[in-house]
C-alpha cells in the first residue's frame, strides 16, 4: 500500500511535533523513522494509526484520506515497543484476539493462527503464556497478532527496544526477511542508527518535528543534506576553519565541516601519499576495536589557535600507533555546511587515487 503524507502538523499545546512535514512511501517498502529523542517519530507513527490527530495537512492510503477513519478501519497492524500482550490469554489467543473481534470464523481463525505460528518460528508454542516465552518470542507473538487481520500496513514503535543486544540482531534480519517475504508496506520507529541501516530499505530522519531527508541508507550516510543528518548519522567530528585544513582552501572562511573517520589516513611519513597534501598531528588515544584500531588525533588549529581532535581507523596489519606519537593525518573529504545544507569537499592536493578505506 502506497502511503502519502502532505504538509502534516502536530502541536503539544507550545511543543511543535510535527512541522510541515511531507512524505511518500511505495508499497511493500520497509522505512525507518530515525531521529533523537523529541524529534517526532513516535508522533507520526500514531498519526497514521489514527491514534492522534493532526492539527492540519492529510495522510493518504493508496491516494484515498483516512483521517476521518478510526484505527480499527485504516488496515493497520501496531506492533507496540512493550509488546501489549494479554497476560491472561495464550499465545495462540493473543494472535487469535483481533481476528474474534472481527468475527472471524472458528476453522478460519485455526487455519490463519497456525499459518502466522509457522511464518514467526512459534510452533509448539500456541498453548503457553507469554511470561513462559523470552523476550523475542514474546516479540514474535506481537508481530504475529499485528499480521493476523492482513493489514495492509505494519506499524512498528521501537520494536526491539526491550530486548538484549544478541536476540535484537536476529530478530532485525527475521524482520527484514518477513516482510520482504509478505510484501506488506512497513514503518518503524527507531533512535539507532545501526537498526536503521540494516533494516530498512529507506530512511527518514528527523529533529525536532522536522523532516530533514529521506533516501536509501547509503544516500543518506554519503549524501547527507543538511549538517544536522551530516553530524548525526555515522561517527562524525565537527570542525570549525575547514579553509585552514590543507587542501581545502577553497572551503569558505568561517564555515563548518563534518569530518568522518572513514575520510581519514593517519600514518607515518612512509604510509601517507602525497605529504603535501596531509596534516601533521598528534596521537591522542588508541583502542582495539576487534578488527582494527581506532585512533584519536589532534591537528593544529591556526586560526583559534588550538587543535581540532579527529577520529580515524587503522587496519590491524599496519603497526601499532602509540599515544603521543607525531604522525601525517591525510583528509580526503569533508561534508562543508552551507547554511542548511551541505556539501561534499574533496581535498584539492591530493593524487587522483582513491583512499585506502580500513
Amino acid at each position: 500500500m502506497r502511503v502519502d503524507v502532505r504538509n502534516l502538523n502536530k502541536s503539544f499545546g507550545d511543543f511543535q511535533a510535527s512541522s510541515d512535514i511531507s512524505f511518500t512511501i511505495e508499497g511493500g517498502k520497509l522505512v525507518g523513522l530515525l531521529g533523537p529523542s523529541g524529534s517526532g517519530k513516535t508522533t507520526i507513527l500514531r498519526m497514521l494509526a489514527g491514534l492522534e490527530t493532526p492539527d492540519s495537512g492529510d495522510i493518504l492510503f493508496e491516494g484515498e484520506s483516512v483521517l476521518g477513519l478510526p484505527p480499527q478501519k485504516r488496515g493497520i497492524g501496531f506492533v507496540f515497543q512493550n509488546y501489549a500482550l494479554f497476560r491472561h490469554m495464550t499465545i495462540f489467543e493473543n494472535i487469535a484476539f483481533g481476528l474474534r473481534v472481527n468475527k472471524w470464523s472458528k476453522p478460519q481463525i485455526h487455519s490463519r493462527v497456525t499459518e502466522l505460528l509457522e511464518l514467526t518460528g512459534l510452533q509448539g508454542l500456541a498453548k503457553r503464556y507469554p511470561h513462559q516465552l523470552s523476550g523475542g518470542q514474546r516479540q514474535r507473538v506481537a508481530f504475529a497478532r499485528a499480521l493476523a487481520p492482513q493489514p495492509k500496513l505494519l506499524l512498528l514503535d521501537e520494536p526491539f527496544a526491550a530486548i538484549d543486544a544478541k536476540v535484537r540482531k536476529e530478530l532485525r534480519s527475521w524482520l527484514r526477511e518477513t516482510i520482504n517475504r509478505l510484501g506488506i508496506t512497513t514503518v518503524f520507529v527507531t533512535h539507532d542508527q545501526e537498526e536503521a541501516v540494516e533494516v530498512a530499505d529507506e530512511i527518514l530522519v528527523l529533529h525536532q518535528g522536522c523532516l530533514q531527508q529521506q533516501g536509501t541508507p547509503i544516500d543518506i550516510y554519503k549524501s547527507p543534506a543538511t549538517p544536522f543528518v551530516a553530524g548525526f548519522i555515522g561517527e562524525s567530528a565537527i570542525i570549525e576553519n575547514p579553509a585552514e585544513l590543507r587542501g581545502f582552501s577553497q572551503a569558505s572562511s568561517g564555515s563548518q565541516a563534518v569530518i568522518r573517520p572513514e575520510f581519514l589516513e593517519i600514518g607515518t611519513e612512509r604510509e601517507i601519499e602525497p605529504i603535501s597534501a596531509a596534516e601533521r598531528g598528534l596521537v591522542t588515544g588508541v583502542w582495539f576495536r576487534g578488527n582494527r584500531w581506532q585512533i584519536e588525533v589532534e591537528v593544529p588549529d591556526d586560526v583559534a589557535s588550538g587543535r581540532r581532535r579527529l577520529t580515524g581507523y587503522r587496519s590491524l596489519e599496519q603497526p601499532e600507533l602509540s599515544p603521543g606519537q607525531e604522525v601525517l593525518v591525510l583528509i580526503h573529504r569533508l561534508y562543508l555546511f552551507q547554511g542548511d545544507r551541505t556539501e561534499t569537499v574533496e581535498n584539492a592536493l591530493k593524487s587522483d587515487r582513491m583512499p585506502v578505506h580500513i
